[in-house]
């Protein structure tokens, strides 16, 4: 062979080596993902709201937003900071637009301030009243309880009437106030046009967020300002869309797997079978009688607790202190609560341990007190309720566990005092 052949063959084998570290091969984004998935469906639902929105409701969507005759998409995916979209719905927005390259683009997606509310946006410019339909929807008698996938259902709709300005003025009449329609966002189009002064802008910016929150708030029960912490997007989505019904399927399963695990464990190569054995009788006796996410999430932590005694794992870390729901805990962070000087060392999850460190607030797990406000579960008074008391595991000492105060009856104790979250 001669070498100018020898050249040119290795020339091509250089050639396909490099070829999957082209641009072409690389990962797609997320504003990419997005975007594709929408060429395909109206309906882009990411993993963590699959619960709130089945599959059979996506299409159920689909076929409504088709009916329609309208370029609306959906896309139903959680927003935190820190995120690709900085936990903005109009990052979000504008990176979906600038993906799909749509000239007549409508887009509801959800917020990320608001975890129960939704977003609409509409390009060229606002001609089916697109904002004020969809903040609209949030405020309906009909939908004030009603789950994620009915929510975006009903702004579909609205959308679709076109006359979204007076449903919402309407709406937000009886929360008795003179709230301030959302203000569109101009096109790119609209904002090479727009002549008012900067000071005019702001002014009416200013006054139109006030004006919305106003209205967001009193919508709110009076109490105490809200904790600094973030509550869990995801969690609250699905909880209104029967995500309870859900975990505690999954607690069942879980629990039912502990007990056939012990039954099946052979005493003499299982020291601690008896501990695993009362975990999983706690795990029932709290399952028959949960109220809600924080006695399910109960129900994982001694589960947890009942599989460690199985296997005999040496200093087990219990699951995440912030919100068990995010799992296991992959290592101890000190942690001091907000207004005190005192500190404690708290099992966390990798998100939650990075949030702390980034000295952000972590995502926790909330619980209802007596008298009806929302709060991170762990203020809640630790006499009315053991989970705050031993957070799922991380505050219990040397010689004490979560089996042991369930059976000793620290669980039933509060069980009459406590408020049902549903």
């Amino acid at each position: 062979m001669s070498s100018r052949s020898v050249r040119r063959a290795l020339a091509a084998t250089l050639l396909v080596a490099l070829l999957p570290a082209t641009p072409a091969a690389a990962a797609e984004s997320p504003g990419e993902h997005i975007a594709n998935a929408l060429r395909k469906s109206p309906v882009y639902v990411a993993d963590a709201y699959e619960d709130a929105v089945p599959p059979s409701r996506q299409r159920q969507l689909s076929r409504q937003i088709a009916a329609t005759g309208l370029p609306i998409k959906v896309v139903l995916t959680p927003l935190t900071k820190g995120d690709d979209f900085d936990g903005e719905a109009k990052t979000l927005a504008s990176v979906v637009h600038d993906r799909l390259g749509l000239r007549e683009f409508i887009l509801i997606t959800t917020d990320g301030d608001f975890t129960d509310s939704l977003n609409g946006y509409e390009w060229p410019s606002d001609t089916h009243q697109t904002r004020d339909a969809v903040a609209a929807a949030g405020f309906l008698d009909e939908t004030r309880d009603a789950g994620l996938a009915d929510l975006t259902s009903k702004a579909v709709e609205l959308v679709a009437e076109g006359d979204g300005t007076q449903v919402y003025e309407e709406a937000v009449q009886d929360l008795g106030g003179s709230a301030a329609s959302p203000t569109p966002e101009p096109s790119r189009e609209e904002g090479t046009r727009a002549t008012w002064p900067l000071p005019a802008i702001v002014a009416l910016t200013l006054l139109t967020l006030g004006a919305l929150l106003l209205v967001r708030r009193r919508r709110r029960p009076p109490g105490p300002s809200p904790s600094p912490f973030a509550y869990p997007q995801a969690v609250f989505a699905a909880a209104r869309a029967a995500d309870e019904s859900a975990l505690r399927r999954r607690a069942e399963a879980e629990v039912i797997a502990l007990g056939e695990s012990a039954q099946a464990a052979a005493p003499a190569e299982t020291p601690a079978l008896q501990q695993a054995l009362d975990a999983y009788s706690a795990a029932a006796k709290v399952l028959d009688s949960a109220r809600g996410l924080p006695d399910l999430a109960g129900v994982l932590a001694l589960v947890a607790e009942g599989r460690d005694a199985l296997s005999a794992t040496a200093a087990p870390l219990p699951l995440c202190f912030f919100n068990p729901l995010h799992g296991r805990a992959t290592r101890r962070s000190t942690w001091r609560p907000l207004g005190r000087q005192d500190r404690a060392q708290v099992a966390t999850c990798a998100a939650c341990t990075g949030a702390l460190r980034h000295r952000r607030a972590p995502e926790v797990l909330t619980d209802t007190t007596a008298d009806g406000r929302e709060v991170p579960y762990f203020e809640v008074p630790a006499e009315s309720s053991v989970w705050a008391a031993t957070g799922y595991g991380s505050l219990v000492r040397d010689g004490d566990s979560l089996s042991g105060r369930v059976t000793r009856g620290d669980f039933t104790r509060v069980q009459g005092d406590r408020l049902d979250p549903r």
